[in-house]
């Protein structure tokens, strides 16, 4: 395929996130509002510091704080790098480069979809997956890891087709960079890894397969080095020390606990062992719709199963089941509040491209399969394949019918009302507001923000008093458990009732 097919689909990817991109005046959700954040900071000269907290679980001492504790920063970096290119700190600038990525994800999805078929009509379909990505498509235009993810993830699987030592050294610098976009792209340098074994058990060459190795562990800490180096300054671990207490939540919302030590194996097995074995198979079937629903996309399902088996033999498709399953095990066993919470979503983007690649050649097969028994005329491939990309051209319409176009965002819309509310209370310049998305908040409004613990009374009290947090916000909305009982109690003696914005419950903290 020439440079004139792949170009109409990255100016479709392109407008179609841009169009997008104008019903989203700000980033939408806490982490999209928290990458954003990080590359305002970067591009005003802050570095890797934060003016807000959304979690406690490293923790923190102070505001500011060392920003990417928990998210990797590439994302923030590519929102700086617009910021910086405009000399702007606007939103719309900080999104150009994901703009940008959503052009490559087309492209290089009919390229990989080429380099697997050798047809262009299949690769152009496979693209036109890339440009109509249904249930990814509101959340490409924004400042999140899904452009990254989706664009390395296709880098990956292209990268494995070649055949020289200089592969590997790509295949580990690409799985740094998806390390630096998710800390769970570290699965992706197990797959090159992988790469290897494979070629080792095929070829039997245990020379190759040790350098092959070792170049990938090359490439990878030549781009992850730096950070890892900034973390062990930081904390004097190469990882930072918040993400073990992971392993032990008991609920979601314990990711917002304080403090975190109370985190623990004993506490997790304290709970017994039909709640943890509940959680693990909530997670399954949250991650098996999600597998089902927006990854296949529904009607998509059945395609990329055939195309798997016709590819069955190909390393790239071995490489991307065994990589595709383990993010599934890891994301339901190991952290199934994190996956069944858009954390496999998330992470599964880097697959995308391939179960794009695959569904068309699973598609052609049936039909020809079809033909062999008589059915059809020779036109009926085209046909098909101009009916599957209508069909995600309809459902991705739907999507963003039912996610973007009511309305984008999930409250931080509402808080400049919430800060000249405050202004009318006498809150100072560098007041601290405790609030339950504090990235949103510090976007919206330009002041500190801490989390709302996942805790009662006391615990916000205990919280308030070390970070210095002068006002509570309360939304209604993020008011769950004992949350809730102080939301509801306005006529406690440490938060004084102010009022409320909109079903905002606003308190004043008694020093």
């Amino acid at each position: 395929m020439t440079w004139r097919r792949y170009a109409p689909l990255a100016l479709l990817g392109f407008l179609l996130a841009f169009g997008i991109a104008q019903f989203q005046r700000f980033p939408g959700y806490l982490d999209s509002d928290y990458y954003f954040g990080g590359g305002i900071q970067l591009a005003i000269g802050k570095g890797f510091t934060e003016p807000y907290l959304w979690n406690y679980l490293d923790n923190p001492t102070a505001l500011p704080h060392p920003s990417h504790s928990y998210w990797m920063p590439l994302s923030s970096v590519i929102a700086a790098a617009g910021l910086w290119l405009a000399r702007s700190t606007s939103y719309a600038w900080g999104r150009l480069g994901f703009l940008l990525l959503a052009g490559m994800v087309p492209v290089l999805t009919a390229k990989l979809a080429f380099d697997f078929t050798r047809r262009s009509d299949l690769a152009m379909t496979a693209g036109l997956l890339g440009v109509f990505t249904v249930y990814y498509a509101p959340f490409l235009p924004v400042t999140d890891n899904y452009g990254p993810y989706l664009v390395l993830g296709a880098c990956f699987f292209l990268t494995m087709g070649w055949s020289n030592p200089v592969s590997y050294l790509l295949l580990g610098a690409i799985s740094g960079l998806l390390t630096l976009a998710r800390s769970d792209g570290l699965l992706w340098f197990g797959m090159a890894i992988a790469v290897a074994g494979i070629r080792w058990l095929r070829h039997r060459s245990v020379r190759t397969a040790l350098t092959g190795m070792l170049l990938a562990g090359a490439g990878f800490l030549l781009v992850t080095g730096p950070w890892f180096w900034h973390t062990y300054h930081v904390y004097g671990t190469l990882l930072a020390p918040g993400g073990s207490h992971l392993l032990w939540l008991k609920s979601y919302d314990e990711t917002f606990v304080y403090p975190a030590a109370q985190l623990t194996s004993r506490s997790w097995l304290a709970q017994g062992w039909e709640p943890i074995l509940a959680t693990r198979l909530m997670a399954f079937q949250w991650n098996s719709l999600n597998a089902f629903a927006a990854q296949a996309a529904i009607f998509l399902l059945p395609f990329i199963f055939i195309g798997i088996w016709m590819c069955r033999k190909d390393e790239r498709v071995i490489i991307a089941l065994l990589g595709w399953s383990s993010l599934f095990l890891t994301m339901t066993l190991i952290f199934p509040f994190a996956g069944a919470r858009g954390g496999f979503f998330h992470a599964g983007a880097g697959f995308q491209p391939m179960w794009w690649t695959l569904a068309p050649v699973g598609l052609d097969r049936t039909i020809a399969a079809a033909r062999k028994r008589g059915m059809f005329t020779p036109q009926a491939s085209k046909v098909f394949q101009a009916a599957l990309v209508g069909l995600v051209v309809l459902m991705t319409g739907v999507i963003l019918w039912i996610r973007v176009l009511p309305g984008w965002g999930e409250g931080e819309q509402d808080y400049p009302k919430v800060e000249s509310f405050l202004k009318q209370h006498g809150v100072a310049d560098g007041d601290i507001v405790m609030v339950r998305n504090p990235p949103g908040y510090y976007l919206m409004t330009g002041r500190p923000a801490i989390v709302v613990p996942d805790g009662d009374e006391v615990t916000m009290s205990a919280v308030a008093d070390r970070y210095g947090a002068k006002f509570l916000v309360i939304e209604d909305a993020g008011a769950a458990g004992p949350i809730r009982d102080v939301y509801n109690n306005l006529n406690s003696t440490r938060f004084t009732y102010l009022g409320n914005v909109d079903g905002t419950h606003i308190f004043r903290v008694v020093q």
